[in-house]
């Protein structure tokens, strides 16, 4: 790793260090953002960098932190970036898969990704469909080529077994791809548990600000890996460089947030469960969660993410009006306390006050305070 740490650098130490260049004089410890189309290219045409849409260092070096997170001290490791986490998406499953093949996805993951079924099955692809919790994916395996995971699932937050799948897909010759967005690779190491494919939209949690669209896949693979890389330059997905430059400056902070939003979010779920109005509340970190055995046993840390539902529509809005600190938006993992009523979209099998709620990294004692005041408010 650079700037001196090693393979067994602690998460915060290797969120601030990753991908940087070793201390130079007068030198900036993350050099700026590279803008350019093309580079100055004499003789054979020839690497390292040739054309703004195949290479950009700023990108190379955003890669390089991001396979540090995913897998420390692996080399063998590489990540590539994308313009938004769609993309990331998009260049896995159509990059892999031909027409005649199949494609097992989860019923109930991230609704854009389910959207994909359409357009796969437009180019002859067979697409099975199984929800996150029990593993149930196993059940569609045979003849597979590609095994799609999503835990825990957005917006349900059901967790599956991963290591179990993985060893199941392969024994059956299937890829296996994990959307890691939820968890981040400081919560969860898909490639770890066996993996092909770790997958996510860093517009989330991994950049944390709410200000930039971006997305990755890393894998082990080289020949996976140049199949990714082939598609993103051909259909030309790639970053902005100063996205890819925010990005890895974010990085800086990964650790500090991510153990703030999850504390934070236990807290409100340990809260929300005093609630008579409110039922089915869900965080993989609630010991009562009925996915927290599981979670434990592969995440180490359990997101920011806190999903419940209230009796109806009009009560989940007039809730959401009645939040000071928090913003009603569709993303999460932001430092900002963010909330919405998820069926307002359509696509997922939620109730219609179905809330998923994404905690900051406020002060815990200002977002209880927040939500529990907007819960009293919306009760009358």
């Amino acid at each position: 790793m650079s700037a001196g740490t090693g393979g067994t650098a602690g998460d915060s130490t290797r969120s601030v260090h990753a991908g940087r260049p070793p201390a130079t004089a007068y030198q900036p410890s993350l050099p700026g953002p590279v803008f350019v189309s093309h580079y100055h290219l004499p003789g054979e045409a020839a690497g390292p960098y040739t054309y703004g849409r195949d290479e950009n260092p700023t990108w190379d070096r955003l890669e390089a932190a991001i396979s540090e997170l995913e897998a420390p001290g692996d080399p063998a490791v590489t990540t590539l970036a994308f313009a938004s986490g769609m993309g990331a998406v998009a260049a896995v499953l159509l990059s892999q898969v031909r027409a005649g093949e199949v494609v097992v996805l989860p019923s109930d993951s991230y609704q854009a990704t389910r959207s994909l079924q359409e357009r796969l099955e437009s180019y002859g692809v067979e697409v099975r469909l199984a929800p996150t919790a029990g593993d149930a994916q196993l059940t569609a395996l045979e003849g597979a080529r590609l095994l799609w995971l999503e835990s825990p699932s957005n917006p349900e937050l059901d967790v599956c077994d991963i290591r179990r799948l993985a060893d199941a897909a392969h024994a059956a010759g299937v890829l296996v791809a994990v959307d890691n967005t939820l968890a981040t690779p400081l919560g969860q190491r898909p490639l770890d548990l066996g993996a092909d494919f770790s997958v996510a939209s860093a517009t989330k949690a991994l950049t944390g600000h709410g200000d930039l669209l971006l997305g990755y896949v890393t894998t082990r693979d080289p020949e996976l890996t140049a199949g990714v890389r082939k598609w993103r330059k051909t259909v030309g997905a790639i970053p902005g460089p100063m996205e890819a430059w925010l990005a890895h400056r974010s990085l800086a902070t990964l650790a500090l947030r991510v153990d703030r939003q999850a504390s934070n979010a236990l807290a409100l779920a340990q809260a929300l469960l005093t609630r008579p109005e409110v039922t089915g509340v869900r965080h993989p970190g609630l010991p009562s969660d009925p996915a927290h055995t599981l979670a434990a046993r592969q995440m180490r840390r359990f997101g920011s993410v806190v999903s419940f539902t209230l009796p109806d529509q009009a009560h989940a809005e007039r809730f959401l009006a009645a939040l000071k600190l928090t913003s009603e938006a569709t993303s999460f993992g932001s430092v900002q306390c963010t909330a919405e009523r998820r069926a307002r979209w359509g696509g997922d099998a939620v109730a219609a006050g179905f809330i998923r709620f994404s905690v900051g990294v406020e002060d815990p004692a200002d977002i209880l305070a927040d939500v529990l005041g907007a819960l009293d408010e919306a009760a009358h």
